[in-house]
């Protein structure tokens, strides 16, 4: 049998000039300069530059930033956009990246503030260009989902304890804005806490409310839906949701109490009608109904609806003890006074997306906390949820059909990894990808939208 080509001997030499690998990476410093993030950050940051010094404090953050959409997982990871200052330009050392987040660390309430808000207002510039892609268009709810999940830590950080998954780490709280079908979501909110903390303290869900409010642009920060899991279904956060001047709709988690067992077993037969598939269409073996009118609803908020859900376990399914009748049952409450209960119950089931914006969280950086002090570690999700802003804002101004919900891997491994040439000419650079990449035109077009947003 004759050798293929992959198997002959190939001769390596590293003598190869004028070229660049993470080509594809310059859709995301064209997002920096497009939504403006890169300006926003040196402005903000500017207290924080020591005197004399070559490079400013916003430069070294988006850098971090851009090495975490990249894959990077630590803060010595901004080595590989040092060796290509064609397409990232002067990169600091580590040594000046550590002292900055020293110094953003030993000033963490004004320095985290900054960043907020240069995020912020690199936001709303984001949806502005995006039109009627950007979420909250045409008079719609921005939905914001708020779920916890485990950082693990192997070491004994500060701040670091034994979890209710009998793990060791911490507990963060987050918020993320939902795309919709069409796209992915972005981080509004990433709440570093102990590992010890509640599921359900309803200081932590008000305080990642109003980080996650503060986020939005002005206009819609009065239309906005939260979702959350039985964690956010408290007497607290929903009397906070809907106080007066406020008034955020909801959809959260209620937890089936012996009162909605026994209001369960009381539903007529015809009260149920069927739920729906992730498709809206009718789901067999899955109703919905409504408890509300059967149930003691004095101590919550005024208008809140309850509805549950019946569907038979899936096999090997173990069921629980709140199950009925060999039936799973789960319920919601909301402010939403109108609509099918199908449709709400579906739109409530929908923020399970946020559990796969934490999944894309953690391979972009989250993962694992790399610094040891807790405030080191602050800093540290704000990059974080910096590098999630990134990926979200090029694909949702770039990136058209199933590019636009694209997870950080499958960016990383068509996109980003794109080897290129340099070629200097007519006192212009010119970047030639790979001709036989299978997705360089699609790089190419991405990258001719964000330049038409920001031309020069």
């Amino acid at each position: 049998m004759q050798l293929t080509a992959g198997h002959s001997k190939i001769m390596v030499s590293a003598d190869g000039t004028g070229i660049v690998s993470q080509a594809g990476s310059l859709l995301l410093t064209r997002a920096l300069r497009v939504t403006g993030l890169d300006r926003g950050l040196d402005a903000a940051l500017e207290r924080w530059r020591p005197a004399r010094a070559v490079h400013s404090p916003g430069k070294i953050i988006t850098d971090l930033a851009v090495a975490l959409a990249l894959g990077g997982d630590c803060l010595a990871d901004v080595a590989m956009l040092r060796s290509q200052p064609e397409l990232f330009g002067p990169v600091a050392s580590d040594p000046v990246v550590s002292r900055l987040v020293g110094r953003l660390t030993a000033d963490a309430p004004r320095a985290l503030k900054a960043i907020r808000a240069a995020r912020a207002g690199a936001r709303a510039r984001a949806w502005e260009l995006a039109g009627g892609a950007a979420p909250g268009t045409g008079g719609g709810l921005v939905t914001v989902d708020i779920d916890a999940t485990i950082v693990a830590s192997c070491s004994e950080k500060e701040q670091a304890m034994p979890t209710w998954k009998k793990t060791y780490g911490h507990h963060p709280l987050t918020a993320f804005a939902d795309h919709g079908a069409e796209g992915t979501g972005e981080p509004l909110a990433v709440m570093l806490r102990a590992g010890n903390a509640g599921s359900n303290t309803a200081a932590d869900h008000i305080e990642a409310t109003r980080l996650a409010l503060a986020q939005l642009p002005a206009h819609l920060r009065r239309r906005v839906l939260i979702r959350a899991d039985s964690g956010g279904g408290t007497h607290e956060f929903l009397a906070w949701l809907t106080r007066p001047g406020r008034r955020l709709a909801y959809s959260v988690g209620f937890t089936i109490t012996e009162d909605i067992q026994d209001a369960i077993g009381k539903i007529p037969a015809r009260a149920w009608t069927p739920a729906y598939d992730g498709d809206g269409l009718a789901r067999p073996g899955a109703w919905v109904a409504e408890l509300t009118g059967m149930l003691d609803l004095a101590s919550w908020p005024a208008g809140m609806r309850v509805i549950v859900r019946k569907e038979r376990p899936h096999p090997g399914a173990q069921l629980r003890f709140t199950d009925i009748d060999g039936h799973r049952f789960t319920a919601f409450a909301t402010s939403t006074k109108g609509g099918q209960l199908a449709d709400l119950e579906l739109r409530h089931r929908r923020r399970a997306r946020c559990e796969d914006r934490i999944r894309c969280a953690k391979d972009t950086g989250l993962r694992n906390l790399p610094l040891q002090g807790f405030t080191q570690n602050q800093i540290w999700c704000e990059i974080v949820a910096m590098a999630c802003d990134l990926l979200a804002w090029m694909q949702m101004l770039a990136l058209t059909g199933k590019a636009r919900r694209w997870e950080p891997k499958r960016l990383r491994l068509r996109i980003f990894t794109c080897a290129g040439r340099i070629v200097r000419g007519g006192r212009r650079l010119k970047l030639r990808l790979a001709a036989s990449w299978p997705w360089a035109g699609l790089i190419t077009t991405a990258i001719t939208r964000l330049q038409a947003l920001a031309p020069g």
